[in-house]
C-alpha cells in the first residue's frame, strides 16, 4: 500500500462509509501524510446528513468530504478503505461491490475491504487489486484475546458463514488456535511475544504465514487470498 501510494501520479484515497462522524477520515490523511505529504483524502458516505455534518466538523482540514457508495462517485483513487461497510450487506452482494469500485481504481490501485470493533482491537480485512483478491489479514491487540479465533466475528463478509468446518479459513483459524496453545509458555513473556512464536510454528508448519515487516504493537496475521479462499 506505501508503494502504491508513493508511486501514485494522482495519491487519491477514499475512505468509503465512515460514519456518523468523520474520526476514522482525519485519522487516515494525519497517518497518510507522513508517507506521502500531497495525499488527497476524500470521506465518502451514501447518507447526506453524515456528509454535511462531516464537513463542518473538519472545516479546517484539507480532507473532503462528499456523497458516494460502492462507485466511488465517479473518482479514481489509489487506494480505497471500506471497513464494517459491506458488513451490513448479504454476502451474495459482495463480489458485486467489489467489481463496481475495482472498475474505479486508478492504475496500481488497491482496497482493504474489512471489519473492526468499536475500539479498533480486533480487525479483519481483505486486500483487493483490480484483478481481484491478494491477501487476508487478521490483526489485533494480543491482550484483547484469549486465541486467535476470537477474531472471527470480526472476518470480512466474503469469509464470515464460511468459518465452518472443511473450509479454509475455519482450518486457518484452527491451525492459529493449535499454534497459539503450542507456544503457551511464552506467555510468560507477554502476549506479543507468544504471537510472533505462532507465527513461527504456524510457518514452520507450512502454512504461507506473511512475515511481519517489522516488530509491531499489534498481532498480525497475513495469509495469501488462495490459502482462504472458500471453496464451492
Amino acid at each position: 500500500m506505501r508503494a502504491a501510494l508513493q508511486a501514485a501520479t494522482d495519491p487519491l484515497v477514499i475512505d468509503l462509509g465512515y460514519g456518523a462522524l468523520p474520526v476514522t477520515t482525519l485519522e487516515l490523511a494525519a497517518r497518510l501524510r507522513a508517507v506521502r505529504a500531497d495525499v488527497r483524502v476524500v470521506g465518502l458516505e451514501i447518507h447526506p446528513e453524515r456528509v454535511v455534518a462531516a464537513s463542518r466538523a473538519a472545516e479546517n482540514s484539507t480532507v473532503e468530504f462528499a456523497l458516494g457508495g460502492f462507485e466511488l462517485a465517479g473518482r479514481r483513487p489509489v487506494l480505497v478503505r471500506a471497513f464494517n461497510v459491506l458488513r451490513q450487506y448479504p454476502a451474495v452482494a459482495v463480489h458485486d461491490a467489489w467489481a463496481v469500485m475495482q472498475r474505479q481504481l486508478a492504475p496500481g490501485g488497491l482496497i482493504i475491504d474489512g471489519t473492526c470493533d468499536e475500539v479498533g482491537r480486533r480487525c479483519c480485512w481483505v486486500l483487493l487489486d483490480a484483478d481481484g483478491p491478494i491477501s487476508l489479514t487478521l490483526a489485533c491487540d494480543p491482550f484483547a484475546i484469549e486465541r486467535p479465533s476470537d477474531l472471527a466475528e470480526r472476518l470480512p463478509k466474503v469469509l464470515i458463514h464460511h468459518n465452518v468446518a472443511g473450509q479454509p479459513i475455519h482450518g486457518l483459524l484452527a491451525a492459529a488456535d493449535g499454534a497459539w496453545a503450542s507456544v503457551a509458555g511464552h506467555g510468560v513473556f507477554g502476549p506479543r511475544v507468544r504471537w510472533r512464536a505462532m507465527l513461527d510454528l504456524l510457518r514452520d508448519e507450512g502454512l504461507p504465514v506473511e512475515p511481519p515487516r517489522r516488530r509491531m504493537r499489534d498481532g498480525v496475521l497475513s495469509v495469501p487470498w488462495s490459502t482462504v479462499a472458500p471453496l464451492g
